[in-house]
């Protein structure tokens, strides 16, 4: 699918769920242009960000002690090396509420790894909230680093590229919504699954660095 194809196929979708957008924003990059990053860095994150979400809960819920469990199955899965920065924060119980709130919104940020992972079917609808439960099962259900890669199939360049496209134009009409014209239409997206799904798609699509210093362009 040529980019201009991608953003016609998106403008589609968005047309369907009532959302408005501007035609003059132009197509992402072609694929050739795109590295995704290995399978392993991949699989290694979704476990890693997985975690940590529960690390951050029960230091929300003030018991630092269930840390202890998750720092556990990070050395396990060989994952300990993976986190961001406020993941490390977390799991050394320094986090602020802020931080820890950041690290809790990562499930959805997991939804879309697990969906480029091809563990989830389809993410088109940010409307709702993953499920959280059937997110953990992923993992808890895995003896092994190597076994949870079993069950994962990374998806192509193409497809991906499709949702990083769809999820640019949600973002660009969520945040012409909230910062700029509060009557312009976003149909059922939640803002805050949007930005954290479009996160982790575009972590995928970039060689280096955490995904909390990628900036968001809209």
């Amino acid at each position: 699918m040529t980019p201009e194809e991608r953003k016609a196929n998106s403008e589609r979708i968005l047309t369907e769920k009532g959302i408005g957008f501007q035609e003059e924003i132009p197509p992402l990059k072609p694929a050739s242009e795109i590295k995704l990053r290995s399978f392993d860095d991949i699989c290694k994150r979704a476990i890693a960000a997985l975690l940590s979400t529960q690390a951050a809960i029960e230091l929300s819920d003030k018991n630092p002690e269930g840390i202890e469990k998750f720092k556990r199955l990070m050395i396990y899965f060989g994952v300990e090396e993976c986190l961001n920065k406020l993941e490390a924060l977390v799991i050394e119980k320094k986090a602020s509420k802020e931080d820890l709130v950041g690290v809790v919104w990562e499930y959805e940020s997991c939804w879309a790894l697990f969906w480029v992972l091809g563990l989830v079917d389809d993410i088109t609808d940010a409307s709702r909230i993953c499920d959280c439960e059937k997110a953990i099962r992923f993992v808890s259900q895995c003896e092994s680093f190597d076994d949870f890669k079993k069950q994962c199939t990374l998806r192509s360049i193409d497809e991906i590229l499709d949702m990083a496209d769809l999820y640019f134009r949600y973002d660009w009409a969520c945040d012409h919504h909230n910062h700029i014209d509060s009557e312009w239409a976003v149909g059922d997206l939640d803002s805050d699954i949007v930005y954290e799904r479009r996160l982790a798609i575009e972590w995928t699509m970039r060689n280096t660095g955490d995904w909390f210093d990628i900036t968001l362009d809209t």
